[in-house]
Order: C-alpha cells, then structure tokens, then sequence
C-alpha cells in the first residue's frame, strides 16, 4: 500500500539537507544521511519536506511534507521516525528521498557562526574596497573552512581561496552581502 502523504510547494527558503539512507529497524524508524557534519536543521525542524531521488524507485512525486514525530542522532548517521510512516515497509519506500529542511527553522546560529549557505553568493572584497570575487563554494581543509572565490581575470573565469579565519576575515555583513578580508588580489 502506498504511503499517503501531502502534497506541498517546496518552501522558497528550502535547503536540502539530508537524504534518506534506508529503514531502521521494524517500527517505521528510518536512517538520515545529513549533509553536514552538524545536523541540528534536522532537529531543529518538525516538518521535512521529500523529493524523489533523481535514480532508483519512486514511491511518489513532486515535494511531500513529512511530519517527524522524533529523530536522534545514532552513530555516524540521524534516525527519525514519522507520523504518517508505520512499520519498516512503510520507511523502505523512503529509501533515497532528498530532504529539505525550510531555512527559516533552522536554529540561530551564534555569533561570528555562519551557515554555508549563507555565505554563498557573497561578494568579497579586501579592505581598499577592491572587488575578490563571489563565494562560489566552501571548502572543510580539517583545520579551517577556506572560501572558494569566483572571479574574472582577463576575461576568463577564474578561482581564488581565501582562509574563512579571523586573521583574515574582518567582517561579514549578510545583509549588505558582503564579506571584507585583509586579502590582496596578487596573494
């Protein structure tokens, strides 16, 4: 029997944050892959929105709402149960579904914090007012986080990484979408 989900519009703040790895257990649980290393937006949201993997099986279409009764993390990965999914056949037709999370519900982050996504599509500039680039991607170096810029140089594009540490970071402003570093474009 197919799962009777809602049918919703995906939320224009919508961030994918996870896909569903498979069934957990025989009482409907299923297993989260979080794209972050810090999955908080999955706890912090009640209310996930799925898409159909792009491959494999589709159980249905379009964006479904699922509203999470629970979800915890369990070694390596999230486990979450639903209220609209009872038992584990219910969760396998979950198997590979995208979540999405609204950002509005994600948890405020503190400060000098910044969420990646929040980041991307910065402009940056150094502290002479010279244009660096735009916040194309975000890269984990273990360490630090480093800022991965796109740009032109003589009428080609271009890529500049800059270390998104406070010894080079003076100031990001997301609501003049800006980021400012001690950064020369020569470097």
């Amino acid at each position: 029997m197919p799962l009777d989900f809602e049918s919703v519009e995906l939320p224009a703040d919508a961030i994918e944050v996870a896909r569903i790895a498979d069934a957990w257990g025989i009482k409907g649980w299923f297993k989260v892959l979080p794209h972050s290393a810090d999955p908080q937006a999955l706890f912090s949201s009640r209310r996930w929105f799925l898409q159909p993997s792009e491959r494999g099986a589709k159980t249905f279409s379009g964006t479904v709402l699922l509203r999470i009764a629970e979800a915890k993390e369990h070694s390596d990965a999230v486990v979450a149960r639903a209220h609209d999914v009872e038992g584990r056949t219910d969760a396998e037709m979950l198997k590979g579904a995208r979540v999405f999370v609204a950002r509005s519900s994600f948890p405020t982050a503190d400060k000098d914090e910044y969420y990646w996504v929040d980041l991307l599509g910065l402009a940056v500039v150094n502290r002479e007012g010279v244009a660096l680039g735009t916040v194309k991607d975000l890269m984990s170096t273990g360490p630090q986080t480093v800022l991965v810029l796109e740009y032109e140089e003589a009428g080609k594009p271009a890529e500049r990484m800059i270390p998104f540490v406070s010894a080079f970071v003076d100031d990001v402003d997301l609501a003049a979408r800006r980021i400012t570093v001690d950064w020369q474009p020569d470097y």
